[in-house]
């Protein structure tokens, strides 16, 4: 029996590859820019203080404490409008936190959520109650806010990085 194939036309060489850009351990910075937009040249990429707003240093922020926390009760602040006294669980542990974010959540509609916390903040009072920490938000264009959590189910205790 005899090949009916024709023989193989060989493939051109294979360019030799080209060496990836450095980024310094960073993977973003080897994505290429967005069709159009022009790379940020380094002196605009530097830090920029904005007016009235100081500067900390790496060190300083570290110092900071963020931690997942499970909001286990929510209770209307009895001298305050806009207070919410929060009982949160974080790991083993329960605090409590006062938070002015009543005008936002009903607290009913906070049981069961997982926040993001400061669990190191110097204890005060806010209106007679203690707060323990204090829970992260954003506060939106329109002067609403959102209270910032993971983005899926995760126990309360675990540090933010």
């Amino acid at each position: 029996m005899t090949d009916q194939n024709p023989p193989a036309t060989p493939l051109p060489p294979t360019p030799p590859a080209t060496p990836a850009p450095a980024t310094g351990g960073n993977p973003a910075a080897a994505t290429p820019p967005a069709t159009g937009a022009a790379p940020v040249p380094a002196a605009q990429a530097s830090a920029v203080p904005l007016p009235g707003v100081a500067l900390v240093s790496i060190d300083e922020f570290k110092k900071s404490k963020l931690v997942t926390a499970e909001i286990i009760s929510a209770e209307a602040h009895p001298k305050a409008d806009r207070l919410v006294v929060l009982q949160i669980k974080i790991g083993e542990r329960t605090k409590q936190i006062v938070a002015g974010i009543r005008q936002f959540y009903p607290p009913e509609t906070l049981v069961g959520r997982t926040i993001i916390v400061v669990d190191n903040l110097q204890p005060t009072k806010l209106r007679g109650l203690e707060s323990f920490g204090m829970l992260l938000a954003v506060r939106l264009p329109d002067g609403g806010v959102k209270l910032v959590s993971t983005d899926g189910p995760v126990p309360s205790g675990l540090e933010v990085s």
